[in-house]
């Protein structure tokens, strides 16, 4: 009587030990990683203001569990994010949303090679997370920079998320970019005004998403 009630006591310590680590993955926060430049990385601005923490609050508010890791460095370019990104995937996500080109942009880089290095940062976390979301942030630069540019440019974006079956942010800075009330004195960066709308741009997106 005794060993039979050690024998199925020593049984469901067992599964336990063996079912925990499975249970607390199970129950673990999704990884939600924005990978991008100054404009995700807050510049000039406290990191509470930008539009990825404005979207950890939303998703707290509705009691979605998430957790956002910010990768962005400010000035980087594409070849920036692919010669960084597999430091990233060292930790497990689920969501990325890439936010990147808009140095290409401003320095007149080819768009076949700012195409090209996007596509090979999608093809990494593909390879690493082949379950994780992609979401691609759309950029789109001033006809000052030259009409065919401009619009070669702007192409890119939905084209990547045509061909990664991924899901388009169209303009990031949309009712943003252009306006000096919602800029800084650079014309460039948004102000913590501006971010709010950075994040009103993505979450409207990304909601269905992350649900």
């Amino acid at each position: 009587m005794f060993m039979s009630q050690f024998r199925l006591l020593l049984q469901i310590t067992l599964w336990i030990l063996w079912a925990a680590p499975s249970i607390a993955q199970e129950n673990d926060p999704g990884t939600l990683l924005f990978f991008g430049d100054s404009l995700t990385a807050s510049y000039g601005l406290d990191p509470s203001q930008g539009y990825p923490a404005i979207i950890q609050q939303k998703l707290d508010a509705a009691e979605l569990p998430w957790e956002v890791v910010v990768g962005a460095v400010s000035g980087d370019t594409s070849a920036g994010g692919l010669r960084r990104i597999d430091w990233m995937l060292q930790r497990h996500i689920d969501v990325f949303v890439l936010a990147l080109g808009a140095n290409d942009g401003l320095r007149g880089i080819d768009p076949d090679s700012t195409l090209a290095n996007l596509q090979a940062i999608i093809d990494r976390v593909k390879a690493k997370y082949p379950k994780a979301k992609i979401i691609i942030a759309g950029m789109l630069m001033p006809s000052s920079l030259g009409f065919t540019f401009s619009e070669e440019f702007g192409a890119i974006f939905p084209n990547l998320a045509k061909e990664n079956n991924a899901t388009l942010i169209p303009f990031l800075l949309d009712g943003v970019g252009g306006n000096p009330a919602l800029n800084q004195p650079d014309g460039i960066h948004p102000t913590a005004e501006g971010q709010m709308i950075l994040a009103e741009n993505v979450w409207k997106v990304i909601e269905g998403v992350l649900e």
